[in-house]
């Protein structure tokens, strides 16, 4: 390094000047000053952005999500699930359909009867579809919400009580559709019979959001087979909603319907598509789940 400005001791004295008791070219009070000035600036700058995060909590909620106006409500999703809903399996090889098995095992855990026993968290909510069960503004201090018993017996042969294969083994199998979780949403059920596909109208009954799979290219209808629906009718009842969030209603479980598919055609990749229908539920291009899912199905006999 080069001298001070003074010529007078090169770097040494650069580092530290007896003569003038200063340190790197300044004196102790001069330090002094820059580093009161950064201490203050810093800690403008500080406050400045605690001030803002504090300002921007404020108009968030501990219970919902402030806009909920990009939302799509809501996906339809299925148990078990599988790479690219894909399903492959031989009827006469356990292996090729044993994770499925484990897959619908885990997720019904929640639904077993002994898991919904305590009366502060669970109520019964009837055995037929009715409207919306109201328990308060969620920004209230009402505090834990009850949540509605949903026995996974309801789901009937596939609840896996009887047939602990879930169908698979039979070539029948079973899938446990659900309505993903939207805080505070309310799905509104159909307002006439006009919107829903002909196979419903005989069996459709109000406070109800009903779901219908048919064959995904009609030239293949005759492949699928008659469909069973098993849970509280043949969709999800209104009862269960609206859904209060994780703080409110922890224990919440989702209404379920089991789709067993009765006898569609050994050795041919059938395409299957299921749908919800309701008058705030809609479908996009973009998101193949919302309101409905694809699969393929390929039994081997």
């Amino acid at each position: 390094m080069s001298a001070n400005k003074d010529g007078d001791g090169g770097w040494k004295t650069f580092i530290w000047n007896s003569e003038k008791k200063e340190f790197l070219g300044r004196t102790g009070a001069s330090w002094f000053k820059i580093f009161i000035f950064y201490v203050i600036f810093y800690g403008c700058l500080a406050g400045i952005f605690i001030g803002t995060i504090q300002a921007l909590l404020l108009t968030l909620s501990n219970y919902k999500p402030t806009y909920q106006d990009r939302v799509a409500p809501p996906g339809l999703s299925h148990n078990p699930r599988s790479e690219k809903a894909e399903f492959t399996f031989s009827m006469s090889d356990e292996n090729s359909y044993k994770g499925y098995i484990e897959n619908i095992d885990k997720f019904l855990l929640p639904y077993g009867s002994e898991k919904q026993i305590d009366q502060l968290k669970f109520e019964d909510c009837g055995v037929v579809p009715r409207t919306y069960t109201n328990r308060g503004d969620v920004e209230s201090d009402d505090g834990i919400r009850k949540a509605c018993r949903f026995d996974r017996s309801m789901l009937r042969d596939c609840s896996g009580s009887s047939d602990k294969t879930y169908g698979f083994k039979e070539g029948k199998p079973c899938l446990i559709v659900k309505l993903n979780r939207i805080v505070n949403f309310r799905p509104r059920a159909p307002a006439n019979n006009d919107s829903l596909p002909v196979p419903i109208h005989a069996n459709y009954q109000g406070n109800l959001i009903p779901i219908h799979c048919s064959a995904k290219r009609d030239e293949e209808a005759d492949k699928l087979g008659p469909i069973e629906y098993m849970g509280m009718g043949a969709g999800f009842p209104l009862q269960y909603y609206p859904y209060y969030g994780k703080l409110l209603q922890p224990q919440y479980l989702q209404p379920l319907v089991a789709i067993k598919f009765q006898n569609i055609t050994k050795d041919f990749e059938m395409r299957i598509e299921c749908k919800v229908f309701g008058e705030n539920i809609h479908y996009s291009e973009k998101d193949r789940s919302q309101g409905r899912f694809d699969i393929k199905m390929l039994i081997k006999s």
